[in-house]
């Protein structure tokens, strides 16, 4: 096909198109204002929970200096009137954050198009647009005094995300961190008095260059900011510099040592500090914690009394909490903690308690109490509150300290509770401690019913019994519903439930469970989705959509994709397979290096089953997925090249080498544990990319990429339709402008999944002769 402007599928790389017409380009911009892949290891022993140590790899003053402290900018203001237009009749809210006297929620919300930031009442229609500037908003906080709404947005919709604050009338808006071109930032939690709010900064990247691929072809591709001198793979390798996870220490290290002090290491090539930031400019910024060569530090919690701070660092499946005593900025406890929230835990009222979401020692996450000394060392820890065979998966405390609200996954669906945390609680590990007749103290809970299946956010209130939720479910739009004394109100700005898929031309599709079973005999998990109007004995058209991660989990909410795939006659089978998670420690393990082969096995295996239940037409197959969803999708294509009749890979890694090449450095310090160590393991990177089978190909693809993903460089994209373009098969690559890894402006959206399912449903729908 030759690139059009009236084409959205021709790209604007000349190597991924057929030759056409001189001037001829991609699809112009859409409107601006048109909704993690990582490892996952072992827990360590608990003697390595107990030391007081040094964060792996923080370095001393040298690193601190590396960049200069945040300083408020103000900007002009950039709320709107009340009459804001509503362009979208069914939108979503979504990351509630409420206002200390419990009235009024700040928000996420895409009616105009794009998410941003806006506030209005629990119980009112009055919601308000705080900013209306077109960059997608990631993250919200109110302040505990209530002055000032701290948020997080994504400029251009890419990865490089900026801190900003505003009055919730909308008035004194200001840049806190995170806008010199290439640099970041993200939120942490405010002190209790709402003076200052915790805000991680980055390095800027180094810009980019072009790389070799796969098949010898330039390929675009960010510079990595990692030197390229990676340490040994031994499961707690750090890749981007310094000491290894986990590495013991008989004393306390400071994490940034104090002026004069000759570093410890040279620091690594990109850092990450976490600073303290008065909103109002009046106090200068003070420095919490920074690490060079991290994948992550965020500031999670701070004790009344201000002498310790909770961080959570490391790469996924390699978390950990530390308590950092802030007058010498030393770590005194180390956590293994679980992964998914990043909002891990805090601090009792006393300081000598932290509740966190751990799986240390543990298959799946449960609430652990860390009791500490007076200097913030480690004297014990228990659980509070557990399941035997699910994750917690959302914690949020109470502005008391002694309640806290926590979400349950149960086989993906959400069970809430209000718990009161125990107050008291041991000093010691010893036998009266924890083996005495009455056991650890544990928290007193109730559970409260909720009108839809996934809660994806908790905002306590004033009340421990009011808090707010962001739901999510099959049949409605993402919203933010009030719990007042078990009460469960949808918030009038919220979309209603029959406003969900106004476009689809049909009520929204409850999905049901289905548990294939692996070809080594691995239960695997996964939800159908049937056509309306489909008879119940009728094998149907049915795409395989692949969820991203791997540490993912399907859930039963509403994906508007979903159905337009199934406005189209076409059912949808989105699986589970291992290296998910919701299932356990271990079975998010279950693809990691070699086992990986076994995870695109899995996916052959999740067809057959639908295939054989009769739910599913062997000759009508589709396989689809974003980001690890769209690697095992073009693997899927390669490895099993008769079982699908064309694929749809979005933001997926076609060349593990040139992935880990082009990727964030924190990104591929995870994947290296998940996939494989890109110098010492390069014969399996190689034999588990699907460049090294592209000759196996036999169908037509579509590859979809945002032009900003620095997560998954789009290059990754571009080399497989180009490969498959030079073996006469049909392939096209659709650009979304102003997009990164995950694509949030409507029209973006709109364009996507219409253009997939005209793809899919070409392909699919006729019989092939």
């Amino acid at each position: 096909m030759a690139a059009d402007a009236r084409n959205p599928l021709t790209a604007t790389d000349p190597d991924a198109r057929e030759p056409g017409p001189p001037g001829a380009r991609a699809a112009p911009a859409t409107d601006p204002h048109g909704g993690e892949a990582g490892p996952a290891g072992t827990p360590p022993a608990d003697s390595a929970d107990t030391a007081a140590r040094p964060a792996p790899g923080l370095a001393g003053g040298a690193t601190a200096a590396a960049r200069p402290a945040p300083e408020p900018v103000l900007l002009a203001d950039a709320a709107a009137a009340h009459d804001v237009p509503q362009r979208l009749t069914a939108h979503g809210c979504w990351y509630p954050s409420m206002d200390p006297g419990g009235r009024n929620v700040a928000f996420i919300c895409d009616r105009t198009g794009v998410p941003q930031l806006w506030t209005g009442p629990v119980d009112g229609e009055e919601a308000r647009l705080l900013d209306a500037d077109p960059d997608p908003v990631t993250e919200v906080s109110w302040s505990p005094d209530g002055r000032w709404i701290a948020y997080t947005t994504a400029p251009g919709g890419g990865e490089l995300t900026r801190v900003l604050c505003v009055r919730p009338d909308g008035t004194g808006r200001r840049l806190l961190a995170g806008g010199e071109p290439g640099a970041s930032a993200y939120l942490g939690c405010w002190t209790h008095d709402g003076s200052a709010i915790a805000v991680t900064l980055t390095e800027p990247a180094p810009a980019g260059r072009t790389r070799t691929g796969h098949d010898g072809q330039a390929v675009d591709l960010p510079e990595p900011a990692h030197s390229g001198g990676w340490a040994g793979r031994d499961g707690r390798a750090v890749l981007l510099g310094g000491s290894p996870l986990g590495a013991p220490t008989e004393r306390d290290t400071a994490v940034i040592q104090g002026a004069g002090a000759a570093p410890s290491r040279e620091p690594g090539p990109r850092a990450l500090a976490a600073y303290l930031v008065d909103p109002e400019g009046a106090t200068a910024p003070v420095l919490v914690a920074s690490e060079a060569g991290a994948p992550t530090l965020r500031v999670c919690g701070l004790s009344r009394d201000g002498r310790l701070a909770l961080l959570r660092r490391g790469p996924r499946g390699r978390r950990e909490a530390l308590v950092v005593r802030r007058r010498d900025r030393a770590v005194t406890c180390t956590v293994r903690v679980a992964d998914g929230d990043p909002w891990i835990g805090g601090f009792a009222p006393d300081g000598r308690t932290v509740w966190l979401r751990s799986d240390s020692g543990r298959e799946f996450a449960a609430l652990l109490a860390v009791r500490l000394d007076a200097g913030g060392r480690r004297l014990a820890q228990w659980p509070v509150a557990a399941r035997p065979d699910c994750d917690l998966e959302l914690l949020s405390l109470h502005r008391d300290g002694q309640h806290a609200v926590l979400s349950w996954n149960v086989r993906g669906v959400s069970e809430l509770e209000i718990m009161k945390l125990p107050a008291a609680v041991p000093e010691t590990d010893g036998p009266t401690a924890l083996r005495g007749a009455a056991g650890p103290p544990a928290g007193v809970a109730r559970g409260l019913s909720l009108p839809h299946e996934v809660v994806t956010r908790l905002a306590p209130g004033p009340d421990p019994d009011d808090p707010v939720v962001a739901l999510s479910g099959s049949r409605r739009r993402p919203g933010v519903w009030w719990l007042p004394h078990a009460s469960a109100l949808r918030t009038p700005w919220s979309s209603r439930d029959e406003d969900a898929v106004p476009d689809a031309g049909h009520a929204p599709v409850q999905p049901f469970p289905v548990r294939p079973v692996a070809r080594d005999g691995l239960a695997l998990g996964g939800w159908y989705y049937r056509a309306p109007g489909r008879s119940p004995g009728e094998a149907a058209p049915c795409v395989v959509y692949l969820h991203g991660g791997p540490e993912e989990q399907e859930r039963p909410v509403l994906q508007t994709l979903y159905h337009e795939l199934l406005g189209r006659g076409l059912d949808v089978f989105a699986p589970d397979v291992r290296g998910s998670s919701g299932y356990g420690r271990s079975f998010v393990d279950a693809d990691l290096g070699t086992r990986r082969f076994a995870a695109i096995e899995d996916v052959a295996a999740c067809a057959a089953h639908v295939v054989v239940a009769g739910l599913a037409d062997p000759r009508r197959l589709a396989v689809m997925g974003r980001s690890y969803g769209g690697y095992l999708t073009m693997a899927s294509l390669v490895w099993h090249p008769e079982l699908f009749r064309t694929g749809v890979a979005v933001c997926g890694m076609s060349d593990l080498t040139t992935f880990f090449a082009g990727t964030e450095p924190w990104i591929a310090e995870s994947a290296a544990h998940k996939y494989g160590h890109p110098e010492h393991d390069r014969e399996l990177l190689r034999s588990l990319s699907p460049m090294s089978r592209v000759d196996a190909l036999r169908v037509p693809v579509l590859a979809v990429h945002g032009e900003h993903d620095t997560n998954v460089p789009v290059g990754e994209s571009r080399q497989f339709v180009r490969a498959a373009r030079e073996r006469g098969l049909e392939a096209e690559l659709l650009m979304l402008r102003q997009e990164g890894h995950d694509f949030r402006r409507a029209d973006n959206r709109r364009l996507f999944r219409r253009s997939a399912a005209d793809w899919i449903e070409r392909h699919l729908t006729s019989r092939p002769a």
